[in-house]
């Protein structure tokens, strides 16, 4: 969070009867508010204007989101000029998350909802009547009241440090996350209704189609069973395989749903069972005192899942490992393998997936995957514990790559 108080190095010092450089730039600052506030008048006036009366139509909410986003530009130039003239320190605000956002409509509706361009167009609008005043004031200043001109510009200038701070500052913490998380609730669905999508396939392709062929099997060899009684016991074995196959395609569905292992024994004996199945020999290294939420635990074990299957297919690896431990409030997991490396998060294998995923719980996803090998990547997941509650440091902690791995 953004503290509004100026630090020392914003205020400038005691304005006295001497012209010192801070008086002269606070001078320039006031005689440019005019010509600057017109400028940003009208943009405001026009574009924003514009688009709310043309929101009747199709154009005009694109119109009047692009020009929020153009005010977020007209507030940077004021943020920077106060930083040059009046030495007021302000930060940059967090961009919007519109890459996450989905369609065409959520990015439109975030644009929309964004505070900061809307804090940017009041200050606009605000700033052409205290540019006149201070434009003429400062002006008649400079040939009328000349010895007292630096107190008057520096009473001036700090109505203006305080309109900056106010309304050009960065949002709360709060509001940023804020922006994030309808992001990432987005991505949340999009997942979800991907999985759904894919559980439906699996069962339509798979086991159902397995069940249909077994029901009529299982009626032709009803048929046969008086007068070809071989032909019957041979469709009932057949029938039998099928049985079997369905049951093991249901069983790998519902592995990978929630697997049983996981929610019986924890992350150690379900990462060692995936680990089993890997294609080259996997050495699993599970040190937690204690098991965080099952939330946490099964997105754990779908990304260590995932990220096995990428070096079965895609690493040409020898050998693989894989870590999990707990550090500062946060579950850390790193897979590792020495194959011939190259992987990206815009590689086709779904690690960008993977990492939106991560990121829909305030986790991080890093992948370090030079060509040649070898591939290091490295997840981390926020600690939860088993009664939902959330690790203290974690609220205060922002993820980061370099967390320390357990003495080994």
């Amino acid at each position: 969070m953004t503290d509004p108080s100026p630090s020392p190095d914003d205020c400038p010092p005691p304005a006295r009867f001497a012209y010192d450089r801070h008086t002269w730039k606070e001078i320039a600052h006031l005689l440019a508010n005019l010509p600057v506030s017109l400028v940003g008048f009208i943009y405001v006036v026009t574009v924003l204007f514009l688009g709310l009366g043309l929101t009747v139509t199709v154009v005009g909410f694109p119109l009047l989101a692009a020009g929020l986003m153009g005010t977020r530009l007209l507030g940077r130039g004021e943020r920077a000029r106060a930083r040059a003239l009046l030495g007021v320190r302000v930060e940059e605000p967090s961009r919007l998350p519109l890459h996450g956002a989905g369609g065409v409509l959520p990015r439109l509706w975030m644009a929309l909802k964004d505070p900061v361009g809307w804090r940017t167009a009041l200050y606009e609008v605000i700033r052409l009547p205290w540019g006149v005043v201070t434009f003429t004031v400062t002006l008649a200043s400079l040939f009328v009241l000349w010895p007292v001109l630096p107190f008057i510009a520096r009473g001036l200038a700090n109505a203006d440090r305080a309109m900056v701070r106010g309304l050009l500052s960065p949002s709360d913490e709060l509001e940023r996350r804020i922006a994030e998380l309808e992001s990432d609730r987005g991505v949340v669905v999009d997942t979800a209704a991907a999985d759904l999508r894919r559980i439906e396939r699996d069962l339509h392709d798979g086991a159902q189609a397995r069940l249909v062929n077994l029901a009529m099997g299982l009626g032709l060899a009803k048929e046969k069973l008086l007068e070809d009684p071989d032909a019957a016991a041979s469709m009932v074995e057949e029938a039998h395989g099928e049985v079997k196959l369905a049951l093991q395609e249901l069983r790998d569905l519902a592995r990978g749903i929630h697997p049983a292992v996981l929610t019986d024994r924890g992350l150690d004996a379900a990462l060692s069972s995936v680990a089993s199945r890997c294609t080259v020999p996997v050495r699993v290294a599970v040190d937690l005192t204690e098991r965080p939420a099952a939330a946490i635990e099964g997105i754990a074990y779908f990304t260590v899942s995932e990220l096995l299957q990428n070096v079965s297919k895609h690493s040409a690896a020898r050998t693989a490992s894989v870590e999990v431990w707990r550090s500062a409030g946060r579950l850390l997991i790193q897979v590792e393998d020495d194959g011939r490396g190259g992987a990206s998060l815009d590689g086709g294998t779904g690690m960008r997936g993977l990492a939106d995923r991560l990121g829909a719980v305030d986790g991080l996803f890093v992948v370090e995957s030079p060509e040649g090998g070898p591939t290091t990547v490295t997840a981390e997941l926020p600690w939860w514990d088993r009664s939902g509650a959330l690790a203290e440091d974690t609220r205060t902690r922002t993820p980061t790559r370099d967390s320390v791995r357990p003495a080994t």
